[in-house]
């Protein structure tokens, strides 16, 4: 019995084709588009938020048809983690796994700390700790009992998700065009408005463009999802090719919308300065078309989309660090399933780093929950380019192989210009992010540190693990490939 099958064996393969579909669709549609979306048009304008977008997303794209090639031919819990160990080198590995697990147990305190600033709307005299901590208990409950109770609370709540954004598409429309007119009618206005539709130039570009990675993040869920697929060579092609319409529809039309209708210096759009960002870009148009019962109700989508959002944070860095203890690279202990099949003691652990978000209450909201969204968003980078290199790596051994492309279940089309345009732009805007901190007279290294702490942290873990264990790059001719039953991991 291989290692693979070792680490997913306990798994239970649940998660059916609707379940891995809506995952796809709207399994990203959270915080980084419900609320920090206003940020990118007030940084960049309209036009270079939409600019920003449209890399991002084209970035995204190709990145998720590598890991959908690798994700049907090997489907596997901790894909970035395995991919890693059996195509670049066990030390590239062990630092994707725990890259991973990291990025996303610090996106679930970010979640709950936003979740908190949202039922200030509400609630403002409640502090914000005590909302954490019973959404957090909300989202823990929904992981403990199986995976198919996660799969079914995704699906439902990825379904508001969906809903929610095309009838914000469709009333932003009407109020573009003028057929709904609302409070006030800017037309075209906010596109000429002062510096729009650029505001910055391209420093200011590059630096949404890591807000619009964030929101993309979630993107690769489907990958970890894949060693709990009941059907993962038919059910995993499917999901990744929604996702170029989920990203040409979902976020390129609502910035598009929402950098029509709103201004890019309307105060109220999330800033650095701003101590309520209750009043997302989202609420804010429907607001202004003249239906202020929507806008509640639009705070209560976006509240949902944000433990959505923390749901699937849980869930994938629970299963990242599962899959590393099988592997003997986390502690045994967190390799301990319930009998359910689920990781139970690697959930605790990511727990307990979940609870970051109290820091909520002793910092001011806003203030934390951008310092997590910055350190979170560039550890996903870090990931995304590991799926890039992996599968790059992949797809030249399986050819030096003797491989054929016809026996994949799912062929990732442009390669390799797909995964090399990939990494190269995910490592312009990882490296470029936040270089306008060193122009300045002043350095704010508490910012540079926030975006920057990710890659020197990665490269820590590899090389540790590299130094310890003597590990060595996987040649081609070493790779391992399974030749009859794809579906087996």
């Amino acid at each position: 019995m291989t290692t693979s099958t070792q680490a997913s064996q306990g798994l239970r393969r649940k998660l059916q084709s609707r379940h891995l579909s809506m995952i796809a669709i709207g399994g990203s549609i959270g915080t980084g588009l419900f609320v920090a979306s206003g940020a990118t048009i007030a940084s960049a304008g309209p036009g270079g938020a939409l600019m920003a977008y449209l890399l991002i997303g084209l970035m995204v794209y190709f990145l998720m048809t590598s890991l959908g090639e690798m994700a049907a031919y090997m489907p596997l819990s901790g894909s970035f983690s395995a991919y890693g160990r059996h195509f670049v080198d066990p030390a590239f590995g062990f630092a994707q796994g725990w890259n991973y697990w990291y990025n996303w147990a610090i996106t679930v305190a970010v979640e709950l700390a936003a979740a908190a600033i949202i039922m200030k709307f509400w609630y403002p005299d409640v502090p914000g700790y005590v909302w954490s901590a019973g959404f957090l208990v909300i989202i823990v409950a929904l992981n403990a009992f199986s995976v198919k109770g996660f799969g079914e609370a995704e699906f439902w709540c990825s379904l508001i998700k969906v809903v929610t954004v095309l009838a914000f598409i469709a009333i932003g429309l009407l109020m573009v065009f003028g057929i709904m007119k609302g409070e006030t009618h800017p037309g075209w206005e906010n596109l000429t408005t002062g510096d729009a539709p650029f505001v910055g130039g391209f420093p200011a570009l590059l630096g949404v463009a890591m807000i619009a990675g964030f929101s993309f993040q979630g993107t690769e869920l489907i990958g970890v999802a894949a060693g709990e697929s009941d059907n993962p060579s038919k059910n995993i092609p499917r999901a990744v090719r929604q996702v170029f319409w989920r990203i040409l529809l979902f976020y390129v039309f609502a910035i598009f919308i929402i950098g029509v209708l709103l201004p890019y210096n309307d105060p109220l759009l999330l800033k650095n300065d701003v101590t309520d960002i209750s009043a997302s870009p989202f609420t804010l148009v429907f607001q202004r078309s003249g239906l202020a019962l929507a806008a509640a109700v639009m705070n209560t989508v976006i509240l949902t989309a944000i433990l959505s959002a923390g749901n699937s944070g849980m869930y994938a860095s629970t299963r990242m660090l599962y899959t590393m203890a099988c592997h003997g690279m986390a502690p045994k202990w967190l390799a301990g399933l319930s009998r359910n099949g689920v990781p139970v003691n690697a959930l605790m652990a990511t727990t307990l780093v979940a609870m970051l978000c109290f820091l909520t209450s002793l910092f001011g909201d806003q203030t934390v929950y951008l310092w997590l969204m910055s350190a979170s968003g560039m550890s996903g980078f870090v990931a995304w380019l590991g799926i890039a290199v992996c599968h790059y790596r992949f797809r030249k051994g399986y050819l030096s192989q003797g491989g054929k492309l016809e026996d994949l279940p799912y062929r990732a089309l442009f390669f390799p210009f797909g995964p090399l345009l990939a990494f190269f732009l995910c490592l312009l805007v990882t490296l470029g992010q936040d270089y306008s901190a060193f122009s300045s007279h002043q350095i704010d290294w508490n910012g540079v540190i926030a975006t920057y702490m990710g890659i020197p942290l990665f490269f820590l873990l590899w090389l540790g693990y590299k130094l310890k264990n003597k590990s060595r790059f996987v040649r081609y001719s070493e790779m391992q490939f399974p030749r009859h039953d794809h579906s087996e991991s």
